[in-house]
């Protein structure tokens, strides 16, 4: 099949996984893999393989920008120091603790064939960067709280590059290219740091360069050639690309997209969420055809030992993090700690990281096989799972009780409504007032009902409270909106200032809506 039609089929194949997904709730990163299992299983379609290329070069940076750009600069460096625990330390301690269980159960499990320390840490420096695409997305829907949301986003977003610095300092220490001593810290900290300062001088200057431009098309493509030159620029000189994106993104949101006219913004923020829809649907269409079932069902003892060793790591490393910052101000519910620890999928990260072992590594298709097999097991298990387990834990579920709450007070405004529409009548005759208070009688039983209910069901708990805020905030700027309208048309104010105005409450409503999402 033409390299062209492939491609077209595999977004039609998304497209139509996104139609279905919607109706029956299944996460929809989750039908991807699983459709790309079974097509690539049964060999009906031959699309490009997934490579560490093409994942490098054009995947990654587009889906660590709209990440970037999407994220709260101030409220990450509120919680800069959990986060830096969970990307640097946290990823470091992950690959030690499942390549230790893996090297201990090798010699303790029979049926385990036993796994030496290069193969076991190799699979934990693959697997040490999570990437819940599938997790945030639900996450959204469903209602989560704000910063948990925050702390998993943040987190997946910066351990990318962490993750990748990681594994190559592992593969260059079992090649007998790296020393693990102290240069191998300071070879980080040069691969990371120059990666941001890359990243915050590419931003700068685009920042510059867009001060006074009004044109979205230009402030688009300034944004693509940021998020994509900040990469391959860092990468070329032997730095984080991913570091660098990820500051280019951070530093372009705050100095850019909170500054343009909103609807500037609009139109950037909506063409890099097309982005990621358009890069995650292939990448994870192209994670199922890359996996092959019979070769995982060959090697499952040992796929099913990583992947325990894989989660025991992850709820060690954030039930730490828990433990340490629980005295502080820091902290965070233990429930959030054990919703993070089983949400911390593994994505196509992983996969190319073991794609990219060299060939002249012996072991090269055991951890190839293991890291598959993981990540397979990941997204099905743990992507599937995450939702009950949050509400059960009581974490989701308040966007939910909102709507609830708001659809009975709209029932008590249409009942009102219907009670004055009934005493204008009154006053000006229109029936009789025997028939008018019957009427009236009924409404009023209904509202009273309505209200009690109202009291009962009323927001309860901060999540709750601020979303019902929000929502107030928004009807009174939108009644200014309409407002403001009407007086420029009546002559009241010029149009200059009726568009001044307006971009205002324009910014102020867009403020809303990146506070709800």
């Amino acid at each position: 099949m033409p390299y062209e039609l492939a491609i077209l089929t595999l977004f039609l194949i998304a497209s139509l996984a996104a139609i279905v997904v919607r109706k029956i709730h299944l996460p929809y990163t989750i039908a991807l893999v699983a459709i790309g299992l079974v097509l690539g299983n049964i060999g009906l379609l031959h699309p490009p393989k997934l490579t560490p290329e093409v994942l490098f070069a054009l995947f990654l940076p587009g889906l660590v920008f709209e990440a970037a750009i999407h994220l709260d600069g101030k409220a990450m460096l509120r919680d800069i120091w959990t986060i830096t625990a969970l990307v640097v330390p946290g990823v470091v301690a992950s690959m030690l603790v499942s390549a230790a269980i893996l090297v201990y159960a090798g010699q303790l499990l029979p049926a385990i064939p036993s796994l030496t320390w290069p193969i076991a840490l190799l699979f934990g420096a693959a697997v040490a960067a999570t990437d819940p695409v599938a997790v945030v997305s639900l996450f959204k829907e469903l209602g989560a709280p704000k910063r948990l949301r925050l702390l998993i986003e943040s987190e997946s977003l910066l351990n990318d590059g962490t993750g990748i610095v990681i594994f190559a300092l592992v593969l260059g220490y079992i090649q007998h290219k790296t020393q693990i001593d102290g240069k191998i810290m300071l070879d980080f900290l040069r691969v990371t740091g120059l990666g941001a300062f890359i990243g915050i001088l590419i931003a700068l200057g685009v920042a510059w360069i867009v001060e006074d431009l009004d044109d979205p098309m230009i402030v688009i493509a300034l944004s693509v050639i940021a998020a994509y030159g900040s990469f391959l620029i860092a990468d070329q000189i032997g730095v984080s690309g991913v570091i660098s994106t990820v500051a280019t993104g951070l530093l372009l949101q705050d100095r850019v997209l909170r500054r343009v006219y909103p609807s500037i913004r609009l139109s950037v923020e909506g063409f890099w969420e097309f982005m990621a829809f358009a890069l995650n649907s292939l990448i994870f269409l192209l994670m199922g055809f890359s996996v092959k079932i019979a070769m995982l069902l060959s090697f499952w003892p040992i796929i099913l030992t990583a992947y325990v060793a894989m989660v025991l790591a992850r709820f060690f490393v954030v039930t730490a993090v828990w433990a340490i910052l629980y005295p502080t101000r820091l902290r965070f519910p233990l429930s959030w700690a054990l919703v993070m620890s089983w949400g911390g999928l593994r994505g196509a990260l992983s996969m190319v990281l073991a794609l990219s072992l060299p060939d002249t590594l012996v072991y090269k298709d055991v951890v190839v096989t293991m890291v598959f097999g993981v990540v397979v097991l990941s997204i099905f298990i743990q992507g599937l799972t995450i939702a009950p387990l949050a509400r059960w834990l009581g974490i989701l579920g308040s966007k939910k009780r909102l709507e609830e709450y708001e659809l009975l007070r709209a029932q008590a405004m249409l009942l009102q409504m219907a009670l004055d529409e009934i005493e204008d009548l009154q006053k000006h005759h229109i029936a009789s007032k025997k028939t008018l208070e019957k009427i009236a009688k009924e409404y009023q039983e209904l509202k009273e009902q309505l209200e009690q209910n109202l009291q009962q069901n009323a927001p309860q708990g901060e999540v709750l409270r601020t979303e019902e805020e929000l929502r107030v905030k928004r009807h009174i700027l939108n009644v200014q909106k309409a407002r403001l309208l009407e007086a420029y048309r009546k002559g009241t104010i010029g149009k200059n200032v009726y568009e001044k105005l307006n971009a205002e409450l324009d910014a102020k409503l867009l403020q809303i809506d990146n506070m709800e999402s």
